[in-house]
């Protein structure tokens, strides 16, 4: 065998050394990923401070450390994103609201939310609930259910600004605004929902009544279109295109068909949901708006509502991917739900 020309070896020994310095700097690269990680694991500070952070149902874990990441208690989201990943927590994480300091690191808060360690001393009322998901809550946080039913009489605040739009027969569904309140040994159920109306009241500003009705909306009626917003989608960046679906679709004479209205009316008349039952709040079989809210809103729906997006969509899909896809025609429509929507559309 005859041996390899100089020019062979030297052109061996070159891809040999390439090899070599490629393998030495993804190495370090591993290296210094690594360590800012861990770096980026550890606690923003030493400050003990207590901080509420809300985990909404359903909240996805980018959302969850974007909120932890403006409340100041961790460094990077995406080090918090990589450790849930990591340590396959996603499933894990519960919804309510928790006490966290600075100087508590990614794994301790994980791990509190994961573990559904709520804070005790706070009563909370979760977006996206309806008012007998919120009498529950009030009743498992230790107040007796003839105390909360008798606070959630509307007759209680007839005077509250929160409610000057509210037609008089309504109860309080969808005003009673999501927040997390102190609740001490003398705290009455009475208490935390006039808190719950003056956080309400803090939302419906005169700028957002008054946007509100250059969309040719009441605000009872664009309280209404926030809660269905809400219960449709939970990224606030979708919410402005979904309150444009929904209002062209009113004003165009088309039924909103909106899963969350007919399952309201469905479990309001205590049966189980279902998009067929017979009543006001279905938006299959009724065309305008619901009677009123289906639960409660957030500020976000609110001011989607007041300032939809500048769209020619119709139509919109909730994907098995949590992402919402949206489209002009029925055809496009039923094209991106087939391709997109396999499960949750069973």
């Amino acid at each position: 065998m005859s041996e390899q020309s100089p020019h062979k070896r030297r052109w061996f020994m070159r891809f040999v050394v390439v090899v070599c310095v490629l393998l030495v700097l993804l190495v370090g690269a591993v290296i210094v990923v690594r360590r800012e990680y861990e770096m980026n694991l550890k606690p923003v500070s030493t400050l003990e401070t207590q901080k509420l952070v809300t985990v909404p149902e359903g909240a996805s874990v980018p959302e969850i450390a974007k909120d932890l990441k403006d409340a100041g208690l961790i460094r990077q989201t995406w080090a918090f994103e990589w450790y849930v990943r990591s340590h396959e927590l996603r499933d894990s994480l519960k919804a309510g609201t928790y006490s966290f300091s600075p100087s508590q690191s990614i794994p301790d808060i994980a791990g509190i939310i994961s573990k559904g360690e709520v804070a005790t001393d706070l009563v909370t009322i979760l977006p996206g609930k309806r008012l007998d998901q919120v009498r529950a809550s009030l009743i498992n946080s230790g107040f007796r259910p003839a105390e909360v039913d008798e606070a959630l009489k509307p007759e209680n605040y007839t005077n509250h600004p929160a409610l000057v739009d509210k037609p008089a027969a309504a109860n309080l569904e969808g005003y009673l605004y999501p927040e997390s309140f102190q609740k001490t040994s003398d705290t009455t159920a009475r208490q935390i929902i006039r808190s719950s109306l003056d956080e309400m009241q803090k939302r419906l500003t005169p700028e957002l009544r008054t946007a509100l009705t250059k969309q040719g909306l009441t605000v009872h009626e664009g309280v209404t279109l926030a809660s269905i917003i809400d219960s449709e989608v939970g990224n606030p960046q979708d919410k402005p295109i979904v309150a444009q679906v929904f209002l062209k679709r009113l004003r165009a004479g088309m039924k909103l068909e909106s899963d969350p209205t007919a399952v309201y009316g469905s479990v309001l008349a205590n049966k189980s949901p279902s998009l067929t039952f017979e009543s006001p709040y279905n938006t299959y079989l009724h065309a305008g708006l619901p009677p009123g809210p289906i639960a409660n809103v957030t500020d976000s729906a609110l001011k989607a509502v007041a300032g939809p997006a500048q769209t020619d969509y119709l139509y919109f899909v909730a994907g098995d991917d949590g992402k919402t896809y949206f489209s002009s025609s029925l055809q496009e429509h039923q094209a991106l739900t087939q391709q997109h929507c396999k499960h949750l559309c069973q």
